[in-house]
């Protein structure tokens, strides 16, 4: 008998067995778009992808990736957003603000997981930090910004006047800035603002600041990030140092950054669109906020710009660039 009571489940195992290959078979569509190409959001890109891969979704075998740059462009980024809605993808994973607004525009029903997103409360993405109930959830990468500005004190200890270089169209940068309106006087820092609303107008504002600052800092601004060597070429020319609030500008200039590893916010972003591909709803899916931040610094890049980094400064960073 104790056989006999052994054998429904053994058939039920060989059903399942036979069974998993033909639900790993079914193939699952995600769908990528970003409102520019800049290292931080190609970092996020990647780790999305690495992680689906992780969780078993390849693309080519049961993974259609497909992704699509809006190159800055805002009304670009409404058409990709049209586009990717009409393919009826299981997913959409919008990288950054502009990109993330226009696919949450686009669609109430083909889930939306946004990703680099400062502030998608005041980005009119998700209502409050709880589940959306609605087809939208996702990843911000909100910088808590005493710590930025303790780092620009450590940088340039004398500093009274804080530059930034933002795009005045863009929610997460306009929030930024009045939250540093706010910050800065209880610092005894005041702040000297300088409009770039294209990527080609970013060497022209940092050019404005110049006799009227003693730092720049900048957030995670996309048009400014992509332009970032067209602010350096400031910073060293009339010897402004520089701050930067995404690690991958320390390479491409910046004197510091305390800043996400965008890649490990990728992975985070791949994380949160696994569990929509194995059934969870997104309105279900509580927003998340990545709070790793690493200390990237670059002495030589403070030399250039008039500044000498302290040693201790140095010891405490996750990565130099030399």
């Amino acid at each position: 008998m104790k056989n006999l009571s052994w054998a429904p489940l053994g058939a039920l195992a060989l059903a399942i067995t036979a069974l998993s290959p033909m639900v790993q078979a079914q193939t699952k569509s995600v769908a990528v778009t970003a409102i520019v190409e800049h290292p931080a959001l190609d970092a996020i890109r990647d780790g999305v992808k690495a992680a689906l891969k992780d969780a078993g979704y390849e693309e080519g075998k049961n993974l259609k990736w497909q992704y699509q740059s809006a190159q800055g462009n805002p009304g670009t980024a409404a058409q990709i957003a049209r586009k990717f809605v009409g393919d009826k993808p299981d997913a959409i994973v919008a990288i950054a603000t502009p990109s993330a607004q226009a696919a949450v525009a686009a669609t109430k029903s083909v889930p939306v997981v946004f990703s680099a997103v400062t502030d998608p409360v005041a980005a009119k993405l998700v209502k409050n930090w709880e589940p959306s109930k609605n087809n939208v959830t996702g990843v911000s990468d909100l910088l808590k910004l005493e710590p930025q500005m303790e780092l620009v004190k450590k940088v340039v200890p004398n500093a009274k006047r804080v530059g930034i270089v933002y795009n005045p169209g863009e929610a997460n940068s306009v929030v930024v800035v009045k939250q540093l309106k706010e910050l800065l006087p209880k610092m005894g820092l005041t702040l000297v603002e300088a409009a770039a609303p294209r990527s080609v107008d970013v060497g022209t504002a940092a050019r404005s600041l110049v006799g009227k600052v003693d730092v720049i800092y900048t957030n995670t601004d996309n048009n400014v990030v992509s332009a970032y060597e067209s602010l350096v070429k400031v910073g060293q020319d009339a010897k402004v140092p520089l701050i930067a609030s995404d690690t991958d500008s320390v390479k491409r200039g910046a004197i510091a950054a305390l800043g996400l590893n965008y890649r490990d916010l990728g992975e985070q972003t791949g994380r949160m669109v696994v569990r929509l591909l194995k059934g969870e709803k997104p309105g279900d899916i509580k927003p998340e906020v990545s709070d790793k931040t690493e200390l990237h610094v670059n002495p030589g890049a403070a030399e250039k710009q008039g500044v000498k980094l302290s040693d201790e400064l140095i010891k405490s960073a996750a990565q130099v660039v030399q």
